[in-house]
């Protein structure tokens, strides 16, 4: 294989969800205020979940639901806006325009009963192309099958492949390799030994990024606390997506200014 260049210019820290998970300096992640405060605190890249509603509107949201039952895909936009869901524009729309935005694309359990055109990733792909020409842009996914509808109806987007918590990376690497993405995005408990992989030996971090690197691929980890984002930039990785950005920010500045 060819090796790609890396969708980072350079070793980049990411907001999580925004400012980062959950609630940091008041601000509830997937907001409005959280993305824009993250990218006005000095990120190059910030990170967010899209989803789609019934009328097929991307809005964004890391869970299902947009409050604590309801559905996202069983409402209208309407009916979303009016549950506090912000759109996927009116989000790029306050960016500033030299922001880059990692979109984690959140398929919908009903996407399995439409058409490929309009499942979620087939909505994304009707805008992607348009966001990238103004901004840099990677779409994150643990659905592969949406990142290969991204990739037939929007070919040229960049596309990374999510990988769930503690997931090896020797299965984690060819899998991206092979699906044709150009990043694998792991678990940052994913690059050593951990309580969920029982294998009596691992590859240290830096071999596996290395070989990830041969192969084409960019190498995220996502939510490493700052001691370890700092060990595994220092292995190579390309991006870290960190929890808390105000606190990461000042111990990571070498690779976030």
């Amino acid at each position: 294989m060819t090796a790609r260049a890396s969708v980072f210019s350079r070793p980049t820290v990411l907001g999580h969800r925004g400012l980062g998970r959950d609630r940091v300096d008041g601000l509830l992640e997937n907001t409005m205020e959280s993305i824009v405060a993250a990218a006005r605190s000095g990120l190059r890249w910030v990170e967010f979940d899209v989803r789609r509603t019934a009328d097929d509107h991307l809005v964004v949201g890391h869970y299902p639901t947009v409050d604590a039952t309801t559905f996202v895909a069983d409402l209208s936009l309407e009916q979303a806006r009016e549950l506090g869901a912000v759109t996927l524009s009116d989000v790029l729309d306050a960016l500033p325009a030299e922001t880059g935005v990692n979109l984690d694309l959140k398929t919908a359990l009903e996407d399995a009963l439409r058409p490929a055109a309009t499942t979620t990733a087939g909505l994304l792909a009707r805008v992607a192309p348009d966001i990238a020409a103004d901004r840099p842009l990677l779409v994150s996914s643990f659905d592969p099958a949406a990142l290969l509808v991204l990739g037939e109806s929007a070919p040229g987007i960049p596309r990374s492949l999510l990988t769930w918590i503690r997931f090896p990376l020797r299965k984690a690497i060819p899998a991206a390799a092979h699906l044709g993405v150009d990043a694998v995005a792991a678990h940052w408990e994913s690059f050593g030994p951990n309580p969920s992989d029982r294998a009596p030996t691992f590859r240290s971090a830096a071999y596996a990024v290395d070989v990830a690197h041969r192969a084409g691929l960019t190498v995220v980890a996502w939510c490493p606390a700052v001691p370890e984002a700092r060990t595994l930039l220092e292995a190579g990785v390309d991006a870290v997506v960190v929890d808390d950005v105000p606190r990461a920010l000042p111990a990571l500045a070498g690779w976030a200014d």
